[in-house]
Order: C-alpha cells, then sequence, then structure tokens
C-alpha cells in the first residue's frame, strides 16, 4: 500500500548564533517584537538601538529569534531590556542563553530591568531578586479641570535647552544614577515641562513619540502634587489621543489622576535588580526627588 507523506515535519533540533543588532535590519527586528505582541514600530526600534548596545539570537539562514539589550550608565550599573524570544523558543532556553551572553558583557555591573509575566521564571533562575511593580497605564486621555493646581508649588512651564543639566541632575536624584546620554537623547525627541521655584527645577516631565501614541517619562518630583501638575499639560497636548506611563504608583493623587484621565491600568511588569537592590540608591535626608514614570519599561 502506498503511504502519503505528511503535510508537515516537525524538527526538534536547529542551531542559534549570535549577532550584533547592529547588523540587523530594523524591519526583521520590528518584526520579532511584533511576534510577542510587543507596541514597539521601527522608530522605537532605532531609539533604543542608539541608546545601549545589543545582540541578537539568528538561525541558520540568518532569521532573527531572539534578541536582548543593555544600557550602561557609568562604569557600575546597566539597565536591561528588549529581551524577546521567538514564541516558539520560549520554553527551550534561548532567553537564558542570550541573557548569559549578556551578562558577559556587563560583569561587574549591578543590573536593573522590568519583567514581564511570561520573563520572570527566567529572571529568577538568573538570580534577580523582585523590587516593585510597574503599572503601565494607557488609553485614549482626556484633559481635566484646573482642580487641584491651587496645590502646585510654583510655576509650570515647557522646559528648554538650557534647563537640561537641570534635568539631568533631578533624574539622577530620583533613579538613584547618572544618565546623561540618555537623558540628553530623550530631550531631543521630547516636549518638555517642569516645575520651577524661581530659577530651580523641582519636577519635570517628557513626553515622546512611541508605539501606539505617545509615552510620557521619566517623570520627576517630590511630590504627588508636582507630578501631577507637570503631566497635566501632556495630558491636555493630546486629548483625544493615545497616551501612555508607566509607573510604580498605585495609589494616592497620581495614580487617581491617572485613571481620571483616561489611563487606567492595562498591564503590569516587575522591577527585578540583580546586584544593588532599589533601597540601595535612595538619598538619605530630606525630601527627596521620586521617579513617578519610567523613561520607559526598556530604559527604568
Amino acid at each position: 500500500m502506498e503511504l502519503k507523506p505528511s503535510g508537515s515535519l516537525k524538527i526538534d533540533t536547529f542551531s542559534m548564533r549570535i549577532g550584533d543588532i547592529e547588523d540587523v535590519e530594523l524591519d526583521r527586528l520590528h518584526a520579532l517584537s511584533l511576534s510577542v505582541g510587543w507596541p514597539h514600530r521601527a522608530e522605537d526600534w532605532q531609539f533604543v538601538r542608539e541608546s545601549g548596545q545589543g545582540l541578537v539570537a539568528l538561525d541558520e539562514i540568518g532569521r532573527v529569534l531572539g534578541s536582548a539589550m543593555w544600557f550602561a550608565h557609568g562604569t557600575d550599573f546597566a539597565t536591561v531590556g528588549m529581551v524577546i524570544t521567538s514564541p516558539r523558543l520560549q520554553t527551550l532556553g534561548a532567553g537564558q542563553w542570550l541573557m548569559k551572553r549578556v551578562f558577559d558583557k556587563v560583569v561587574g555591573r549591578d543590573l536593573r530591568l522590568n519583567a514581564t509575566r511570561a520573563a520572570r521564571r527566567l529572571y529568577l533562575s538568573l538570580d534577580f531578586q523582585p523590587e516593585k511593580t510597574v503599572y503601565q497605564c494607557q488609553g485614549i486621555v482626556r484633559a481635566q479641570t484646573t482642580v487641584g493646581q491651587e496645590n502646585t508649588r510654583g510655576e509650570v512651564r515647557s522646559l528648554v535647552e538650557n534647563d537640561i543639566p537641570a534635568v539631568i541632575a533631578l533624574d539622577a536624584a530620583g533613579f538613584g544614577v547618572r544618565r546623561a546620554a540618555l537623558i540628553e537623547k530623550l530631550f531631543a525627541h521630547s516636549a518638555g515641562y517642569g516645575l520651577f521655584k524661581g530659577d530651580k527645577l523641582n519636577a519635570f516631565a517628557l513626553c515622546r513619540p512611541f508605539g501606539r501614541g505617545h509615552v510620557v517619562g521619566p517623570v520627576v518630583a517630590e511630590s504627588d502634587a508636582d507630578a501631577v501638575a507637570i503631566v497635566r499639560p501632556h495630558v491636555a497636548d493630546h486629548a483625544g489621543s493615545f497616551l501612555r506611563i508607566d509607573t510604580h504608583m498605585d495609589n494616592g493623587e497620581f495614580a487617581a489622576f491617572l485613571s481620571h484621565s483616561g489611563m487606567p491600568v492595562f498591564d503590569t511588569v516587575l522591577t527585578m535588580s540583580l546586584g544593588k537592590h532599589l533601597s540601595d540608591f535612595g538619598i538619605d535626608g530630606a525630601v527627596a526627588p521620586v521617579t513617578y514614570a519610567l523613561a520607559s519599561q526598556t530604559f527604568g
């Protein structure tokens, strides 16, 4: 009896090799993030690629099956992001294989990343420790009334190039690490508002194109009221459009403002650290600036 061949053939094993993310076309990186449902445009990939370094996993015919990037700040610290593996490889150890090669590139640095639920088991296996939940808040925003502005301590105005040094210093105080090159690059691609008391910058918020619309971040302030004051004009600027903000804040005036503005919690990720913990980067003493919103889940 003649046997008909099967319509499919399952391949159990194949080889992967490491490549430099700089050598891969943007459309292939974009296809990788689309395969896992991430909102990044090709332009967003270009921005992160210009801001850090990274590796890709390639199969025998050059298809991109995974990526991982790191963003160094100084000699002792880096954030890790854009860690993606093709869905068919997520249970086959490809993520750990990529991460161990990242470790070879960041020896001696404290590391921080934001883990999706699907990736948490991977990072726990690599000794990353859970820190705080990040709330991804997004939606079509609506401008809020001026209620609450009486609590604003200072003048809110648009940021200009001369404000960059003050923005870098305030970000370093809130984030715990100076990241001048990244802030300068974000500033060049963003609109920004700052809260000033006289000539002193006390809070700021940047907003740039990303994904389905725009993302607000980083946001650094000393209080909920100040954080609301500098995010409010971004909401007004984008009323009727898609806006996103990633924050550790799950209650209080700032979280309520986001929800009332049309940005409810859409998803969560988990900030994790390897080496120093978040608390180790804090400032002791008087009221200190707080990072109310991340630059992004990739940058932290």
